[in-house]
């Protein structure tokens, strides 16, 4: 069976779902905070307007990716797993480097979130939902 493949019978795990939902609210946050951040690129003096708008894409770039994965993994299309896990461990730098300035209240569970959805992308009920071998 080839990774696009669906795999026959049976309804998605449970941790498929979950790990669909997290990623789904996940690119719907990161969607909020790109509307944000162009608010601000309109309205703040910035030191350098193209730098803002490269944050600006960067950040519409990965809620465009999250979205397309949660779509894909929706789908149960086998070749989103992995760049879905992926997205969810660059969460654990972005979590400790958020505890070790000082930011422990947020840090704590960016680096929870990251490993929750890795956990449920990795799971063995996940891999059988997806048909992964």
């Amino acid at each position: 069976m080839t990774g696009s493949q669906r795999p026959s019978g049976g309804s998605a795990a449970a941790t498929l779902r979950a790990a669909v939902g997290l990623l789904t609210v996940q690119a719907t946050v990161v969607a909020l905070i790109v509307a944000f951040l162009v608010y601000k690129d309109f309205t703040a003096r910035a030191a350098s307007l193209r730098d803002a708008m490269i944050v600006t894409g960067f950040a519409a770039l990965i809620a465009v990716l999250l979205g397309v994965l949660a779509l894909a993994l929706a789908r149960r299309r086998a070749w989103a797993r992995g760049p879905a896990v992926v997205m969810e461990l660059m969460l654990l730098p972005i979590g400790w480097y958020m505890v070790s300035g000082g930011l422990a209240w947020l840090g704590v569970p960016v680096f929870a979130l990251g490993l929750l959805g890795a956990g449920l992308l990795i799971a063995p009920a996940t891999r059988e939902a997806l048909g992964v071998q």
